[in-house]
């Protein structure tokens, strides 16, 4: 158990001490006030827990039930806990009730402040029939929401998401630039100047085809230099001829001539005479067969 575990046990045996020691204190309050509204000696005993322990049992399920429910139940508390106060104030302010000389059915020497507190002391156990059916029928109906599992992997689910929803788009090529070019009319003279003007001949503009995107991306591609990285081309390569089988399987004779039998894998021998790997398996078993014959 860690400290953080011992804290909250200390707190919750702190807590379960002080309100028992409230409810001994309000105990004795509650069964004298039972008694001098015309309670038995068993009654009186039982009213404290009728009142004080509805104020638990709506504590209780106040902390279960969500939305209208746990109002009313904040309700609950708040009335009996407001009734209890009462109850307990009158019990301080009559000293006769301490020693049960108080005449029956006198807990003020005001009629209408009489009448109303002996209303309150005996209406309380009647409200705690009903309200604590009532609260504890709602805590057994009551469907705490589904918590959602937790999304394992989100930003490769979104982002797959992401990429199925775009669509592959098809390259358009663009159709040649044509120059369009136009002979502009040549000036007019007007009045005196049409004579001093020189005529010259306006030059036509010789209009030069635009060469289509193809034949310029060929040549951007062949101007841009190569990078240093890349796939060596074919003919950059040194060539090597080519081995026949009956000189791989001397050439593999001759490299593992003094190997055991236990190195005499086909891994071994590709790496050694550089080959492929069908071609080591079959060197392999050439010459394992070639070793026991000699053996045998």
């Amino acid at each position: 158990m860690n400290l953080h575990s011992k804290g909250r046990a200390a707190l919750v045996l702190a807590l379960v001490a002080v309100v028992g020691m409230a409810f001994r204190v309000s105990w004795n309050a509650l069964r004298d006030i039972a008694g001098a509204v015309g309670a038995d000696d068993t009654a009186a005993t039982l009213y404290p827990f009728v009142v004080d322990g509805l104020m638990a049992l709506a504590l209780i399920a106040t902390l279960v039930l969500t939305d209208k429910d746990r109002s009313f139940a904040l309700k609950v508390l708040g009335t009996y806990t407001l009734a209890s106060l009462v109850l307990n104030y009158v019990h301080g302010l009559v000293p006769e009730l301490h020693g049960a000389t108080v005449g029956w059915g006198r807990l003020a020497d005001w009629d209408p402040a009489n009448w109303a507190l002996v209303l309150l002391a005996t209406s309380l156990p009647v409200g705690s029939i009903y309200f604590g059916s009532d609260l504890v029928a709602k805590v057994l109906h009551h469907r705490p929401a589904p918590i959602a599992p937790p999304i394992e992997n989100a930003e490769e689910s979104t982002e797959t998401e992401r990429n199925r929803s775009m669509a592959d788009l098809p390259v358009s090529t663009p159709a040649p630039i044509t120059a369009n070019v136009k002979e502009l009319p040549r000036p007019v003279a007007v009045g005196f100047l049409k004579s001093t003007l020189p005529t010259k001949p306006v030059k036509e503009i010789e209009s030069t085809p635009a060469r289509p995107i193809e034949e310029r991306t060929t040549a951007a591609e062949s101007i841009r230099p190569r990078g240093v990285t890349g796939r060596v081309p074919e003919a950059a390569k040194s060539p090597r001829p080519k081995r026949t089988p009956a000189e791989l399987l001397a050439e593999a004779r001759t490299a593992t001539a003094d190997w055991p039998d236990a190195d005499l894998t086909a891994e071994g021998i590709r790496r050694t005479v550089h080959t492929s790997p069908a071609r080591a398996r079959t060197l392999r078993d050439t010459l394992r067969t070639e070793r026991a014959e000699v053996a045998a």
